[in-house]
Parts: C-alpha cells; sequence; structure tokens
C-alpha cells in the first residue's frame, strides 16, 4: 500500500470540501510526522474533535529518528519560510521514500528540489474520481466549497478543469 504523508493544509481543504472520510477510502495509508499532530492537528481552533477524528479515520502518527530530526531542523534553518512541522513532514517522506501531500508552495519547491514525490488536494481529487470513492456530484460540491474559502490557493484554471470533468460524468 503506498504512504502519503500529508501536511494539515490538505487536510484542511479535504475537510473544508466535506471530502476528509472519503479520501481515507482511497487505497492509501495516510500518515503525519508527531509534531504536527501536535502542534496543528491535535488542538486546532476547531478543537481536539480534528485530530481525534483524522485518527478514527485511520491518520497514523509517526515519530521521527533522531537523524531525521536533525534533517528537519537543518531544512527549517535553511529556508525560514518553511514551518518546523512543514519540515517534519518533509524529512519523513523523504528519508522513507513516501510520497508528501502539501499545499504549501514554499514546501513542494523544495520537495521536488529533493525529488521527493509530491501532490497536491487536486491530485487527492482525482484520486477519488479515478477510484470512485465518491460519487461525481460530491466531488464538484466539495470542490466548489474548496474554492469558495478565501484561504483557497488552489489555481483557478485547474479547479476549473477539474470541475468541468467531474461534472460531465454526473
Amino acid at each position: 500500500m503506498d504512504v502519503m504523508v500529508a501536511d494539515t493544509s490538505v487536510l484542511i481543504d479535504l475537510e473544508r470540501g466535506s471530502l476528509l472520510k472519503q479520501c481515507f477510502a482511497l487505497h492509501f495509508e495516510f500518515k503525519v510526522p508527531d509534531l504536527l499532530y501536535r502542534n496543528e492537528l491535535e488542538n486546532r481552533e476547531r478543537g481536539s474533535e480534528f485530530g481525534e477524528n483524522l485518527l478514527r479515520l485511520g491518520l497514523q502518527v509517526v515519530e521521527l529518528s533522531e537523524n531525521e530530526v536533525a534533517r528537519a531542523i537543518f531544512y527549517r534553518r535553511k529556508n525560514r519560510r518553511l514551518s518546523l512541522p512543514d519540515s517534519f513532514a518533509l524529512v519523513l517522506a523523504e528519508s522513507r521514500r513516501w510520497t508528501l501531500l502539501t499545499g504549501d508552495a514554499v514546501l513542494r519547491v523544495l520537495a521536488l528540489t529533493l525529488k521527493v514525490a509530491c501532490h497536491g488536494v487536486l491530485w487527492i481529487l482525482d484520486e477519488m474520481y479515478r477510484e470512485g470513492v465518491v460519487c461525481p456530484t460530491e466531488l464538484v460540491s466539495g470542490l466548489t466549497d474548496i474554492r469558495a474559502h478565501p484561504r483557497c490557493r488552489l489555481p483557478r484554471e485547474e479547479v476549473d478543469v477539474r470541475l468541468r470533468r467531474y461534472s460531465a460524468s454526473r
């Protein structure tokens, strides 16, 4: 089974689109580093139920080795625009040869530089569509909700392409 290391932005986008549960029906295992879980998911502003719900859905929290922690701190020092939780996610994916899921441009660029397989929320939606774990109507509704959020950073053109594709399948 393929392993996906998710950053917070992807999980939040899926929640905004009411597609979190469906995401965990995909054939992947989803993991996050322990620091990211503690700092960003466990006690998120909506309360601890967000993190607990992710665990119930199957999210796995992984502790990094001492060497991995040192490498994460090195990446963070080298690039101050990279958060410490994101550097932990990057190192977890890099060292274990897993795929990184992120919506953060800085993290994506660094991952690609390091040759770490990397995808975003639109790729996850495409996988849901391809695997049929969610009906096209739900995908259209979810992606529309994600796009409508004021903090959405998804490329409009790519969103529109998917909305047309998913709508044509209804």
